[in-house]
């Protein structure tokens, strides 16, 4: 399934939030994002119709295994990427804007690639 990159981005926020904090609330999403509540509440309602999150009585969310994966291959993406670019004279702040755009149209192979040179 083809997810669109804000989805994509929410679950990543959401896996970030959730290892820094223990929790996640929407107020923390859009806190973070600096997005508006009702934006956020808009982006959480399509996601829970979609499987990827699950939002408990007192506001929590989770990601279900579906948002899981996907969140985790994004940040596995951004982390490696970022990383990268620095490591090659990038500085850390742009590095990590370019690497949060790359890692939404990058295909599997040339991810793969970059992987592969980086961990050597």
């Amino acid at each position: 399934m083809k997810i669109q990159e804000s989805a994509e981005n929410y679950l990543e926020t959401i896996l970030i939030l959730k290892k820094r904090n223990g929790f996640v609330r929407s107020v923390d999403i859009a806190n973070e994002l600096e997005y508006s509540k009702p934006s956020v509440s808009v982006a959480m309602k399509n996601l829970r119709e979609n499987g990827c999150i699950e939002t408990a009585a007192d506001g929590a969310i989770t990601l279900t295994e579906k948002g899981q994966q996907i969140a985790e291959k994004m940040y596995e993406r951004h982390t490696l990427l970022a990383n990268w670019l620095v490591s090659i004279g990038v500085p850390a702040d742009v590095a990590a804007e370019d690497a949060c755009r790359i890692e939404h149209v990058i295909s599997a192979e040339s991810f793969e690639a970059i992987k592969r040179h980086a961990n050597q």
